[in-house]
């Protein structure tokens, strides 16, 4: 079974941020799941190059398009790696081969009819290169999302019949109801839809940093269009000599931020429609990061938390399991520094860290380091049982963070089931030795089953650990709570989760 899952393409005219980090580290924790299950999985992020923000950030630094793009591309591509990102391709909306086949595609749409020549007026963000509709222009006549002055323009373009769409997309919407998710995003879309679609500008005629119109070279794309179809195009070149297409289309999930939700859930289904391809199967919209000032984050705002701030001073692990377990994936949520060293603080190092420490010392202190073949606790096995099918069930419907909190309900049971069973006094009684063996087979094999299902939100860690206990497999099949002590050898292990110097 294929498994495919696709971030936005992020943006060049500025460096990587949160937000950036937010979406590929939830992509990626979906993608690391999925493989551990034997899933076919294709991963995909990469950059967003073209369009009028891309020419006026370059402009305004003096450089040329491409100048900028080429720069801040590569920030981006060292950014996936930093972040123990898995992903299987890094697209470029300025690769020839993305262009290429973006102009093949939408000659089909408009040898399919749907394309015609017109007159465009409309209020105008330059910053979401979107022309915005009634209901989307805030008070002062400000773009909603960057609470900048719109801009009246007025130019020829080739256009989209989206209208035709009208139909067809209502039908999508009522034969799909999990095709947006979660329900309110899915609500928003429909309710768009609902409203009367317009037709919607296809391309730019005083703009150059773009694809190229075959039909009419004196425009290039609008820039939506071109990008919308990274998640297409990359199918056919990301593997040299190979179409894979067939493999992987259509996409399982476009995980995106709320802000662009009418491309992904309007614009994009109705431009596959009208090229004859299948529609995605979900598109998954997530909320914004907030600052302590409850804004959406952003630089201009001075509201920033830094992921490279995170990441040097706890590390990418930390970074990743503070981003999934803080705020609910698919609604908004404050974020800081000081939340983040709490989560570390509790959970990761005195939760999960020191059960895995303790684990390890008394089995190296009470049984010269190796785990008890013993039968495991029946009652640790009733708890366990069903874990893994519901953080399976769980990320299947792209909840990440609710998937942790069921993770982390296990590592608190087995933090109270020391408590409980006291392992330092059973090992002052002789006559306790097969208490104590069940209670460090149980022990270990609890943080062995943890530590598979928690391989994807900490992976660095995760593995460091599962080879102290001498059971490096990620496998998901051997996630279930086994009957008896593995029997293996246990290796010293430095704390995971050190204190922050």
């Amino acid at each position: 079974m294929s498994f495919y899952i696709t971030t936005p393409i992020y943006y060049v005219n500025a460096q990587p941020h949160l937000g950036h980090a937010y979406t590929t580290i939830a992509c990626d924790v979906m993608a690391r799941h999925m493989r551990q299950r034997g899933e076919d999985v294709f991963f995909l992020t990469g950059t967003d190059e073209h369009g009028e923000p891309v020419a006026d950030a370059a402009h305004a630094l003096g450089l040329e398009p491409k100048e900028l793009a080429d720069r801040n591309a590569e920030r981006f591509k060292a950014l996936m790696p930093r972040l123990s990102a898995s992903n299987d391709f890094f697209i470029r909306t300025s690769d020839a081969e993305h262009e290429a086949k973006v102009q093949e595609i939408l000659q089909r749409v408009y040898n399919n009819g749907h394309v015609y020549k017109g007159l465009y007026e409309g209020w105008y963000c330059p910053k979401c290169a979107d022309f915005k509709v009634e209901n989307e222009i805030a008070e002062g006549n400000r773009c909603p999302i960057h609470e900048i002055p719109l801009e009246r323009q007025q130019e020829e373009n080739w256009f989209f019949r989206l209208s035709t769409f009208q139909e067809p997309l209502e039908r999508l919407y009522a034969e799909r109801p999990d095709f947006v998710m979660p329900s309110h995003h899915f609500n928003e879309a429909r309710s768009f839809i609902s409203q009367g679609l317009q037709d919607v500008s296809l391309s730019r005629a005083h703009l150059k940093w773009g694809v190229q119109v075959p039909w009419d070279p004196s425009h290039v794309f609008y820039v939506w269009f071109d990008a919308l179809l990274n998640y297409y195009t990359a199918l056919t070149y990301a593997r040299p000599g190979e179409d894979l297409v067939p493999r992987f289309w259509p996409a399982t999930y476009h995980v995106i931020g709320k802000d662009i939700l009418k491309f992904h859930t309007v614009y994009w289904p109705a431009m596959l429609m009208a090229a004859g391809l299948p529609v995605p199967e979900h598109v998954f919209v997530h909320g914004f990061l907030l600052g302590a000032d409850g804004r959406k984050m952003s630089k201009s705002l001075g509201n920033v938390l830094d992921p490279f701030e995170v990441m040097e001073a706890l590390g990418t692990d930390a970074l990743r399991f503070y981003l999934m377990r803080d705020v609910p994936f698919g609604g908004d949520g404050a974020v800081g520094m000081q939340a983040v060293r709490s989560r570390y603080d509790t959970e990761l190092a005195n939760e999960y860290g020191n059960l895995a420490s303790r684990t390890i010392a008394m089995i190296r202190r009470y049984r010269d380091g190796v785990i008890p073949t013993a039968g495991t606790d029946p009652e640790l096995t009733a708890e366990f049982d069903g874990l893994a099918g519901e953080v399976a069930r769980l990320l299947d419907r792209a909840e990440p963070t609710q998937a942790l909190e069921a993770i982390w309900l296990r590592v608190r049971r087995l933090n109270r089931y020391v408590e409980e069973r006291a392992p330092w006094q059973l090992a002052k009684d002789p006559s306790q030795s097969n208490a104590l063996d069940q209670t460090l087979a149980s022990l270990a094999e609890g943080v062995r089953v943890i530590s598979i299902t928690l391989h994807p939100y900490i992976p660095a860690s995760v593995e460091k650990l599962l080879a102290a206990i001498g059971a490096p497999e990620l496998d998901y099949a051997g996630a279930g709570f086994a009957e008896h002590g593995s029997g293996a050898s246990v290796d010293a292990l430095e704390p995971l989760f050190p204190k922050p110097v």
